[in-house]
C-alpha cells in the first residue's frame, strides 16, 4: 500500500510540485481525486481543517497547507537519505536530504519557498480574478517579480547547482513548478534569467522527474480549475 495519499481536485493546483517530490525521491503515492460535485455537496470541505485542499495522509498524519507537506515531506525523506550516522533530529539539526545539510541552509531554503508562496498567491490571483484585463501587465512585470529567483542562483555555485546549497531542497520543486506553469503563461519568461532557464532544464532532466513530467497523469492534468493558464 502507498504509504501517502493525496486528497485533491483534478488539477495540479497547489499540489504538483509536492507529487514532482515524490516522484523524484522515488515515492509512491495514493490519488483521491475529488469533484467539483463532492465537493459542493459539503461534507468534505466541513471536515478539512480550514475549508479547503488538499489533504494529505502520511500514514495516521493528516496535514493541511501545501507548504506545511512539503516542509513536512523535506524532513522525513531527509531522515529516510540519512548516512545511517547518529543524527540530531531536526529542528535541531536537519539530516541531509531535503531540507538543507544544517540550519543556516535550512532557514535559507525557508526563505525561497516564502518567496515561491508570494509570486504564486499573485499568480492565483490573476488566474482567478483578473485574467482577461490583467494578464498583460502581468506578464509584463513577470521577469523582474522573478529576478529574485535569478540572484539567488547566482550567488550559489555561480547557478550551477540548486537553489541552496548542492543538493536538492523541498523549495527546488515548488520553483520548478511554478517557473513551469509561468512558463505556460508567458513562453519568453526566462528570456532575460538564463541561470533560471538553465536550472528548469537540469532540473527537468533529472530522471525520475523528467518521467513523471512526460507522464498523461503530469500532461494531462490541468493546470487550475477555471480552464486559465
Amino acid at each position: 500500500m502507498a504509504p501517502y495519499t493525496i486528497v485533491y481536485f483534478p488539477v495540479r493546483g497547489r499540489c504538483e510540485a509536492t507529487r514532482m517530490l515524490l516522484a523524484d525521491q522515488g515515492q509512491s503515492w495514493k490519488e483521491e481525486v475529488v469533484t467539483k460535485e463532492t465537493w459542493l455537496q459539503g461534507t468534505l470541505k466541513a471536515s478539512c481543517l480550514y475549508g479547503q485542499l488538499p489533504k494529505f495522509q502520511d500514514g495516521d498524519l493528516t496535514l493541511y497547507q501545501s507548504n506545511a507537506i512539503l516542509r513536512h515531506l523535506g524532513r522525513s525523506l531527509a531522515d529516510q537519505s540519512c548516512c545511517g550516522l547518529s543524527c540530531t533530529p531536526f529542528p535541531a539539526l536537519p539530516a541531509p536530504g531535503l531540507y538543507g545539510k544544517d540550519q543556516r541552509e535550512a532557514a535559507l531554503v525557508d526563505v525561497v519557498n516564502d518567496g515561491v508562496e508570494d509570486l504564486r498567491c499573485k499568480y492565483a490571483t490573476l488566474i482567478y480574478t483578473n485574467y482577461e484585463a490583467g494578464k498583460e501587465d502581468y506578464v509584463k512585470e513577470l521577469p523582474g517579480r522573478l529576478k529574485p529567483f535569478e540572484t539567488l542562483l547566482s550567488q550559489n555555485q555561480g547557478g550551477q547547482a540548486f537553489i541552496v546549497g548542492n543538493q536538492i531542497s523541498y523549495a527546488d520543486y515548488n520553483l520548478l513548478d511554478l517557473l513551469l506553469i509561468h512558463q505556460v503563461l508567458a513562453p519568453s519568461c526566462l528570456d532575460s534569467l538564463p541561470l533560471l532557464s538553465a536550472y528548469v532544464s537540469r532540473l527537468s532532466a533529472r530522471p525520475k522527474l523528467k518521467a513523471f513530467l512526460a507522464s498523461p497523469e503530469h500532461v494531462n492534468r490541468p493546470i487550475n480549475g477555471n480552464g486559465k493558464q
